[in-house]
């Protein structure tokens, strides 16, 4: 049977929908922009809620003894989040939760730790304050805690609620694609197009502008239509996660003597109100080559050396492989900045990575100035309804399930848990 054929033209075409799409979608669409998000799982998947959470303006780029050029780059950051948490900034975040309005820095009780978060205070100068002990968060208010501490002013945001806030903000423009059943086409002029086979229609997507927030996907995108520029990195991380029965939600960053923080530690809630502590830092660095179970090993090793006074024997251990995907840099260092750019070859593509959470209001910022320059504004006219007709064949995209939702599946659903404290006896239970 032949299939119909639809044409749909928009404005711009985001391929993924993590933070950086959802955020430059919302960007887009107020300024008058059709827009639609295409995402191949679910929204947020992979990089964005492995992230845990911490908008923070530079801090722990300060490691090393003095401002890199990345903490300036995004010293203005937690500013521009807390200004869109209040409804007040460029996208509207008030439905995002907020972990917490603080982290902290520690160290060990050993002089070089000590030093690297003395080094980070004395620099930062008045961006961070020294924690006097009797205002320690519970985690760390024990005797045996001999180390440095100081409290950041900057923000812990709770990554799922934020897809979702940004996903209900573009309501109707956000869907998924079957990559089995769609390609990137690109023409003889260099413009490229997608075209997305459905049961009943073939569908010729067209736009002003593809943009490809993919992150580590971007490179398959370009594949696609056969270019390799702007080329990727990827930096692979395995991280920890410790279902625990503690009541300490903490949020911070332990240093040590590298450049990075030894160990990250942020705090989640599964739906039973169990909690969950998430690790990052230079462990989910050393543990990308390692197995599961030798990481876990190395975590346990970590805090009870870190914090020996928590005793965790019967906790809840699993690890999540990710690999963060960035702009390559020479010498494969970490980017200083948002990253975005046109595709060499392509007259109509941009490519981007915001290489960091914190960073994805600065890559809408980037790819809205690049669309001035090149003299792209929205359509003034139009003979279609590219919203509807695309929710007439493809689905809408649904968030995805956090990796802790996903490590530590609860024994029964919400419904069932409360179905079983109102169940009516059995025959059995009543002749009995």
């Amino acid at each position: 049977m032949t299939q119909a054929t639809l044409t749909v033209n928009l404005d711009l075409a985001i391929i993924g929908g993590g933070v950086a799409g959802l955020w430059l979608a919302n960007r887009a669409k107020a300024a008058g922009f059709s827009v639609a998000v295409l995402e191949s799982k679910a929204l947020g998947s992979d990089q964005t809620l492995a992230s845990q959470g911490m908008i923070h303006g530079g801090m722990k780029y300060t490691l090393a003894g003095a401002l890199t050029g990345a903490s300036e780059a995004i010293a203005d950051m937690p500013r521009h989040w807390r200004a869109c948490l209040c409804g007040e900034g460029d996208v509207d975040l008030r439905h995002t939760r907020i972990l917490s309005d603080h982290f902290f820095m520690w160290s060990g009780d050993d002089l070089g730790s000590k030093l690297t978060c003395f080094l980070a205070s004395k620099i930062t100068r008045g961006r961070i304050d020294p924690v006097h002990p009797d205002r320690r968060p519970p985690l760390l208010r024990n005797n045996h805690f001999s180390g440095s501490l100081y409290r950041l002013e900057d923000l812990v945001i709770d990554t799922p609620s934020l897809v979702a806030n940004l996903a209900h903000n573009i309501e109707g423009n956000a869907f998924l694609i079957d990559w089995d059943n769609a390609q990137l086409e690109k023409d003889n002029a260099g413009v490229v197009s997608l075209r997305i086979q459905t049961p009943t229609h073939s569908i010729h997507l067209r736009a002003q502008q593809f943009i490809f927030t993919a992150g580590k996907g971007n490179a398959a995108l370009l594949q696609q239509i056969g270019l390799n520029s702007p080329a990727m990195q990827l930096r692979p991380l395995q991280q920890v996660m410790v279902k625990h029965h503690h009541p300490f939600d903490f949020y911070g960053h332990c240093l040590g003597h590298e450049t990075t923080p030894r160990l990250t530690i942020s705090s989640h809630r599964l739906p039973d109100g169990t909690h969950v502590w998430y690790l990052g830092g230079s462990l989910a660095e050393k543990g990308a080559q390692m197995a599961s179970d030798e990481l876990i090993a190395l975590a346990q090793a970590e805090l009870r050396e870190l914090i020996p006074w928590v005793n965790l024997d019967t906790s809840e251990w699993a690890t999540l492989r990710i690999d963060r995907a960035e702009p390559l840099q020479p010498g494969f260092v970490r980017p200083d900045n948002a990253f975005i750019a046109a595709a060499e070859g392509a007259a109509n593509v941009l490519v981007g990575w915001p290489t960091k959470l914190t960073l994805a209001p600065n890559l809408a910022n980037q790819a809205l100035e690049r669309l001035q320059a090149a003299g792209i504004q929205p359509a003034t006219q139009t003979t279609h309804e590219p919203m509807t007709n695309l929710h007439d064949y493809l689905a809408y995209a649904e968030p995805a399930k956090t990796p802790w939702d996903e490590a530590f599946p609860p024994a029964m659903t919400a419904e069932e848990a409360l179905a079983s404290r109102f169940r009516e006896p059995d025959d059995e239970d009543d002749e009995s």
